[in-house]
């Protein structure tokens, strides 16, 4: 369920219309949901009401500051994995214990600003960042609260770039040599094992994937209890997919009564860290149409939002819906919708039937709110789009367009 939806034959975000949204603010454009993102992040949290939980956000899918401290206000924690990460959420409004530390490559600074600011915990992903961690923190007087993210090998059958628990990936530790780092950890003056992390992949569409790999931390929980362990938290990632086309994946209230029989009786906090399935659907992708063009084999719509706006169907060849923002009711076309880019690999969507289109009409890019803007770039030396964050007739300048003078302002 998401807030845009038409009225009066146009494309509304909430009670704003998108046409003027675009014709105000320009092109291309974000635009985001608050409704939509409060009614996602609830009934994703509510699906894990009778179980002691804490619902981080996984700030890699979308960093908006907006974005970030409407989900702090609604109570979420943040998932982060950079300096950067943390500066925003720390900035949102955040509070550091409610933030956790994942990914496989923390510089000595950035754990140094985690441990200053008192994150929860950092989910450590190898031996040497165990020692990085313990080394920096007893330099500074402190003791870090550490999980290790295992690496169960479950297939989550998904896209292979964003499958990040087999073990072939680069994330995690096996399970035999997690026994070693918690016995290592055990004996470090300055950190403490306080948990069990493992993210297996993202935008899976079945929870089988995510009960096979749970089965197998619960085995390893009673290998560290038998250690004399104080094991607290249980960190199980996020994943849980959406739906852009024809996907149904499942709603979080039947990953929630999984998780829920699966963990009665067992005394862990569930850590969660969904990102996609709160803000994916919570945000569209407006674009002016600058030219058609036929050729003796193919009809492109060329419009002026491009893979460095929004790189998934060029990077996973991902579907994004495509709908005009306002419909004209002419007969659909078979097109490839393009941006400006000097790349073959610079499209929305390729082979797709949508009303035939004109010059200066507007399209609008559904289920773009999450890894949208975050993975955007000036690729070509193109500004970035603005973000806007509708909240019924109140709209928001969440991010102002970038402008030449911002895009060279850094160099020398």
């Amino acid at each position: 369920m998401h807030h845009f939806l038409p009225r009066n034959g146009v494309l509304h975000a909430e009670d704003v219309s998108v046409k003027e949204l675009a014709e105000r603010y320009g092109t291309p454009l974000y635009i985001y949901s608050a409704a939509t993102l409060t009614r996602h992040f609830e009934a994703f949290d509510s699906a894990f009401a009778s179980m002691p939980h804490l619902t981080c956000f996984s700030v890699k899918a979308n960093s908006n500051l907006a974005v970030l401290r409407h989900l702090g206000k609604l109570g979420a924690g943040m998932d982060i994995v950079s300096g950067g990460e943390l500066y925003r959420a720390l900035l949102a409004g955040v509070p550091a214990d409610r933030i956790v530390y994942s990914g496989v490559g923390k510089k000595p600074a950035e754990i140094r600003q985690a441990l200053t600011a008192g994150i929860l915990m950092f989910n450590v992903e190898s031996m040497q960042e165990l020692a990085r961690i313990n080394e920096v923190a007893q330099s500074m007087g402190k003791v870090a609260q550490v999980s290790f993210r295992i690496n169960p090998d479950v297939d989550p059958k998904t896209h292979p770039y964003i499958s990040t628990g087999l073990k072939k990936n680069k994330f995690g530790l096996n399970i035999e040599l997690s026994l070693e780092a918690y016995s290592l950890a055990r004996e470090l003056p300055a950190v403490k094992p306080v948990g069990i992390d493992c993210h297996i992949g993202s935008q899976l569409t079945s929870i089988d994937p995510f009960m096979e790999a749970l089965d197998k931390l619960l085995a390893f929980y009673e290998k560290l209890k038998s250690m004399d362990l104080d094991i607290r938290y249980l960190d199980l990632g996020g994943g849980l997919g959406i739906s852009y086309n024809e996907e149904e994946p499942p709603h979080p209230a039947e990953f929630g009564a999984a998780l829920t029989s699966a963990l009665k009786g067992v005394p862990l906090k569930v850590v969660l860290e969904p990102g996609r399935v709160i803000v994916g659907n919570a945000g569209i992708l407006v674009t002016e149409v600058l030219y058609t063009k036929q050729t003796p084999s193919k009809s492109f719509v060329i419009v002026d939002a491009a893979m460095n706006d929004l790189i998934r169907p060029s990077l996973y060849g991902s579907f994004h819906r495509i709908d005009e923002v306002v419909p004209q009711g002419r007969a659909p076309l078979d097109v490839d919708v393009v941006g400006p880019i000097c790349e073959s690999g610079d499209f929305l969507a390729k082979d797709r039937q949508i009303p035939e289109v004109l010059q200066g009409e507007l399209l609008a890019v559904f289920s773009a709110g999450a890894y949208g803007f975050t993975m955007s770039s000036n690729y070509n030396s193109r500004t970035r789009a603005a973000e806007l964050l509708v909240d019924g007739e109140h709209v928001t300048l969440a991010r102002r367009r970038e402008t030449y003078e911002s895009l060279v302002a850094h160099e020398i």
